[in-house]
């Protein structure tokens, strides 16, 4: 997902998700876009790198107007390489960005940081959670969550992969954070309700990432997802489909990027 956010970078114009950070974070792999620009260039690659950059560009956007209706806890769920609590809206003298990995991941990110010369500003603090065995709950609020304030939390790219049960205690934790309180994820539609091609994809791609170790396992109809989230403390929800995604970020582009099919969405929340 780095990769795809450091090659729009280099590739696309205008850039959607404008961060400088994107190239140095991921250090020599940077190569592998240039040999292989043609690939990166790709029809349904660039489906996929605008629908990677898209769902980030949401998050911030949601995340810049909760701070300016006064939320000042930012907190990155699955955090992996993303930079948005080094540049941009996170960078608050008076927030908290709250960074959440599982362990080994937090430390190959704070290597990668190093290598790039990213400082790590005063108010991001780094929450390792191993999720099979610890709570997150608990060890926000030991990292000095406020549990009393609002908070936003970006959560992308990792819901397909939770089962069930697992989403449904996160987002109920989430949903009973204070009022004002927003999360903004991206999720996969249930294939049995897209068109034939669309399913063909969708079942071809569930085939490589559950050879790669990480097997889609949640899918939702679109109408169910609202009531599972109004089920569990949220109140306000918006989400956009491809149509609505490109309306809102690939308008009068040049260039063609834009996302495709129906596949994914993405979602704010607010409770």
């Amino acid at each position: 997902m780095a990769l795809r956010r450091a090659a729009h970078q280099i590739l696309d114009s205008p850039k959607v998700l404008d961060d400088p950070l994107a190239v140095p974070i991921v250090g020599d792999a940077i190569a592998e876009i240039h040999a292989n620009i043609s690939r990166h260039q790709s029809r349904v690659a660039r489906a996929f790198r605008a629908f990677m950059v898209a769902r980030s560009r949401y998050a911030e956007d949601q995340f810049a107007a909760s701070v300016s209706r006064g939320v000042r806890q930012y907190v990155v769920l699955g955090a992996g390489l993303d930079t948005s609590a080094y540049r941009g809206a996170a960078t608050s003298q008076d927030g908290k960005v709250f960074e959440v990995d599982h362990p080994q991941t937090q430390g190959w990110k704070k290597e990668r940081l190093q290598a790039a010369s990213i400082a790590i500003p005063p108010w991001v603090g780094f929450v390792p959670v191993d999720f099979e065995r610890q709570s997150l709950q608990e060890e926000l609020r030991a990292a000095g969550f406020r549990a009393d304030r609002p908070a936003f939390v970006s959560w992308l790219g990792v819901v397909p992969y939770l089962t069930k049960e697992a989403a449904s205690h996160t987002f109920r934790f989430l949903g009973s954070l204070r009022e004002g309180s927003g999360v903004a994820f991206d999720y996969a539609v249930e294939p049995s309700s897209l068109p034939l091609l669309e399913r063909m994809a969708v079942r071809a791609l569930s085939q490589r990432v559950a050879r790669a170790g990480e097997p889609f396992r949640l899918f939702f109809v679109p109408n169910e997802l609202d009531d599972f989230l109004k089920a569990r403390g949220f109140h306000r929800i918006e989400q956009l489909a491809s149509k609505e995604i490109n309306e809102r970020y690939f308008t009068r582009r040049s260039d063609g990027l834009r996302v495709a099919g129906s596949a994914g969405r993405l979602v704010s929340a607010w409770t």
